[in-house]
């Protein structure tokens, strides 16, 4: 409820006449000030007029009046600078540290108004509570915050790649290569894969790149699979003496606790396949930053993304049997994938550190160029009404998903802000 007033406040969603004190002095709110999201009062440098004169400070909110006093505001100098407290009810009489009675205000809105937000928040029954107005938004409205959200996304994952690029003390190889790593996790297995690449530095890898079996072994004795049970053969065998071999001479340590997920997933997403996936990338040297940054179209996504896989995996989907026929890498979908999570991120992120416009906007016209993800957040969107024509809009709706509807944010979401400012007032 607190956090419901701050928003009303900030967006000045009161009733706006006949605003009052508790004590009947006409209230003028000039400037509602700017949240403060850290300790201390919730709106700095508030321009309010209080019977008639101007004051200038802080402002603070609380549910009920006597809050001020089981927070402790009343011992903290801190809150000397405030000079309205705004409440919902005003149950006792909040004074200075001077004895002098602070101006207390009742925050004035619609009496349905918390209703709706509480149910526009807090329904578990419903997967998408605002779908019903979803269509009835301007569309200048909402492509405008579709296409922030499709930036807010790609910015998170330079923060990720600008992050990894650190720990590699600038190495933007290495950063492409746990990058390309992560994005064959497609989502279920992202954080496992990630943690193997960073396991295993592409230093290491490179001094035995020219041996497909040795990229292998040190692949998947990093991953862990190599001792899950009912894995044996010749080839496993073969796999574990060169791991055990190298992981010496290399003193690697092998990440705990991978939690490989592989329950209801079709055999091609297995992580024994993305895994020799990886190592056929890794074979011959991965060199394939600059080769990254040159990606404009699906098309050149699949020629960059389609290595020869080793004769065991060419008809193997995990460690078991073989089956009949030979089997391609990645589908044309799972290049999709890798050129909407790892080549346009890794665009966007060398072009921003370049400041080279020229890579930053082929990041933007490769996801508008990619077909949108097939997945259950795209499809809920779609029956909201909103069209999702291409990669850049999907990964808006997902980042929407995320970011706002599972984390309760309807107050960041402009969709959400939209709906709730129609009805905060009359």
């Amino acid at each position: 409820m607190e956090r419901l007033m701050q928003y009303v406040w900030q967006h000045r969603l009161w009733i706006q006449h006949d605003l009052t004190t508790v004590d009947g002095q006409r209230v003028s709110i000039i400037d509602p000030g700017r949240l403060n999201t850290d300790s201390g009062p919730d709106f700095f440098n508030a321009k309010i007029s209080i019977d008639g004169h101007l004051w200038v400070g802080d402002v603070e909110i609380h549910v009920k009046a006597s809050d001020w006093h089981r927070h402790g505001h009343d011992g903290d100098p801190a809150y000397d600078s405030v000079i309205l407290h705004v409440v919902d009810r005003d149950d006792t009489i909040i004074r200075r540290s001077n004895g002098e009675a602070l101006p207390q205000m009742r925050m004035p809105c619609e009496p349905q108004f918390h209703d709706y937000y509480r149910d526009l928040v807090g329904r578990s029954d419903i997967d998408m509570p605002c779908a019903a107005d979803i269509a009835a938004l301007p569309p200048l409205h909402l492509g405008a915050w579709l296409d922030a959200l499709a930036y807010e996304r790609i910015y998170d994952k330079v923060d990720r790649i600008n992050g990894i690029l650190q720990r590699f003390r600038g190495d933007w190889e290495s950063a492409a290569y746990v990058t390309v790593a992560r994005a064959l996790g497609f989502g279920l297995n992202g954080e496992p894969f990630e943690r193997l690449a960073l396991s295993l530095p592409l230093m290491f890898v490179g001094k035995h790149s020219d041996t497909p079996l040795a990229v292998e072994a040190l692949l998947f004795g990093q991953s862990g699979l190599l001792d899950a049970p009912g894995t044996f053969g010749d080839y496993v065998g073969r796999l574990k003496r060169e791991y055990d071999f190298l992981a010496h001479k290399f003193g690697l340590r092998r990440p705990e606790g991978m939690l490989w997920k592989m329950s209801r997933m079709r055999p091609g997403n297995f992580p024994h396949r993305r895994i020799a996936t990886l190592a056929a990338m890794l074979s011959g040297g991965f060199r394939m930053l600059s080769r990254i940054l040159e990606v404009t179209c699906l098309d050149e996504a699949v020629e960059l993304f389609s290595p020869e896989l080793s004769e065991y995996w060419a008809t193997h989907y995990n460690f078991g049997a073989a089956v009949s026929g030979r089997v391609s890498a990645l589908s044309r979908s799972s290049v999709a994938g890798l050129a909407i999570n790892a080549v346009a991120p890794l665009q966007m992120a060398y072009g921003l550190s370049r400041d080279d416009s020229r890579l930053t906007d082929r990041s933007v016209e490769l996801l508008q160029s990619l077909p949108p993800e097939a997945n259950n957040v795209v499809r809920l969107f779609e029956r909201a009404g909103i069209k999702v024509r291409d990669a850049f809009t999907s990964q808006s709706v997902i980042q929407m998903r995320r970011q706002y509807c599972e984390q309760h944010k309807c107050l960041y979401c402009r969709i959400g802000h939209r709906m709730l400012s129609s009805r905060a007032c009359r």
